[in-house]
């Protein structure tokens, strides 16, 4: 997000995470697919392609207009509210990560609630079957945006350069693991999304029912959820039942790339 300066790192931690979940959704599958991956993963890669190059440009040009250089964000900044606390750095460091995962969450929420901001967020939701690969799948401006919100939080906060490494292999991986289709046993759903937000937890979001997909807006902790009251433990009719997708958009036009960068404008 902001100068990590370990892209190597995320890189590898992202496609190893890949690798696994991948394994594991083919072993311990939740949900039988309704379209054949061959289908759906072309335009995810074509999201992937197009959106990393978006991220490390915004990055730039943020750098660019407040420091003058691409690098220069301090591994201990003296800037923002973070340092005027007064608290050791590891505690800063803690609570930056605490105040960017609740920053991620409002943003989500803000994307159902905004009506120009949900025509790009449906471009994710329109994938009508769920697991790890979804977690890529975003309409670029999005992107974009989330980059320049999260950047500005960063920056405001003045968080330790080593949180922000630690929050950006938390939003690589996490979101992954809690778009997988990746059956849970029960009692360690019930333990994990005590903390952590779950495939299970994460699915409800994905309904075509508005009640269950403005719900779980969460990515990495769950207490967001069960303390602004957007929580919601099930779909209603079961997750086998539940219908992915975007009731708009049944057919399988969402799995072309073409047609999914287009859908914001339609």
């Amino acid at each position: 997000m902001i100068a990590s300066g370990q892209p190597w790192l995320i890189s590898a931690v992202l496609v190893g995470t890949a690798l696994v979940l991948l394994l594991a959704e083919a072993i311990f599958p939740r949900r039988h697919r309704s379209l054949p991956v061959v289908r759906r993963w072309p335009a995810h890669l074509g999201f992937v392609l197009v959106n990393m190059p978006v991220e490390r440009g915004v990055q730039a040009l943020v750098f660019i207009a407040l420091f003058g250089a691409v690098t220069g964000y301090a591994p201990q900044p003296d800037f923002g509210l973070l340092p005027l606390t007064g608290l050791p750095g590891w505690a800063q460091g803690v609570l930056a990560i605490l105040l960017l995962d609740l920053a991620v969450w409002a943003q989500h929420w803000a994307t159902h609630r905004v009506p120009l901001l949900w025509r790009l967020h449906r471009v994710h939701h329109a994938d009508r079957d769920l697991d790890m690969s979804t977690a890529l799948r975003f309409h670029p401006i999005e992107i974009g945006l989330s980059m320049l919100f999260k950047m500005g939080v960063a920056l405001a906060l003045g968080a330790p350069l080593w949180a922000l490494v630690v929050f950006e292999l938390l939003l690589a991986v996490l979101p992954m693991f809690n778009h997988a289709n990746l059956a849970l046993p029960l009692w360690l759903d019930s333990v994990l999304r005590s903390v952590i937000v779950t495939p299970d937890m994460h699915r409800v979001h994905h309904s075509t029912r508005r009640i269950e997909h403005d719900s779980n807006y969460g990515f990495c902790l769950s207490i967001w959820d069960r303390l602004f009251g957007t929580y919601r433990a099930r779909p209603s009719g079961g997750h086998d039942a539940m219908t992915i997708g975007l009731a708009d958009y049944p057919g399988q036009e969402t799995t072309r790339f073409g047609w999914s960068m287009r859908l914001p404008f339609r």
